[in-house]
């Protein structure tokens, strides 16, 4: 039986639940190119995945609590073995960078997975570790019922991270790809 990733691209095309933005980009269209990318990977590598958000303008929920009850919903009643939440980072300082994930709890199985994931992300974009942390309160992280990381991939508010992101999204799917491989033994 084929592992069964979530691929959870954060946010709604337009409120409610719309993302950051920053550098002329929104949160929202950037993961959503990353997160397309990142699930062909994974089939490519026999894993089977499912996005949240299959089309841009896929709109989930009606208000901020019933867009993310419908992605976790979604996830657990599919039975995924995974959730991987992807979203870009902001800040008041344009020159905050680098990558950091979240998990529920940490020395959990979510955790390994989330430090493997900013391992391999931040070793093939160059950016900046900036480590997992726990996260108990955000609602993806506490109502699926399968390890799940929230991973922040760099800053939409750094120009340069934004640019990257926006123009090389494979780039990014790629090093998330890499930590899931990592962590499941398949490199």
């Amino acid at each position: 039986m084929p592992i069964k990733v979530y691929i959870d691209q954060g946010h709604n095309p337009v409120n409610p639940n719309a993302g950051a933005e920053g550098n002329g980009l929104r949160e929202q269209d950037i993961v959503y190119e990353i997160g397309v990318r990142l699930a062909a990977i994974l089939r490519n590598a026999g894993i089977e995945t499912r996005l949240s958000r299959p089309t841009p303008q896929t709109q989930l929920g009606t208000s901020n609590a019933s867009s993310l009850a419908a992605r976790v919903n979604d996830a657990n009643s599919w039975g995924a073995d995974y959730f991987i939440s992807l979203h870009t980072n902001a800040s008041t300082s344009p020159s905050a960078s680098g990558s950091e994930a979240y998990v529920y709890r940490l020395g959990s199985t979510a955790y390994e997975l989330a430090v493997d994931i900013v391992e391999q992300l931040t070793a093939l974009t160059g950016g900046r570790n900036r480590g997992v942390f726990a996260r108990p309160s955000l609602y993806v992280l506490r109502k699926t019922k399968m390890p799940a990381v929230l991973v922040e991939l760099g800053f939409i508010t750094n120009a340069y991270e934004a640019r990257q992101m926006s123009e090389n999204p494979a780039l990014y799917a790629s090093g998330v790809a890499n930590g899931i491989f990592e962590y499941l033994g398949m490199r």
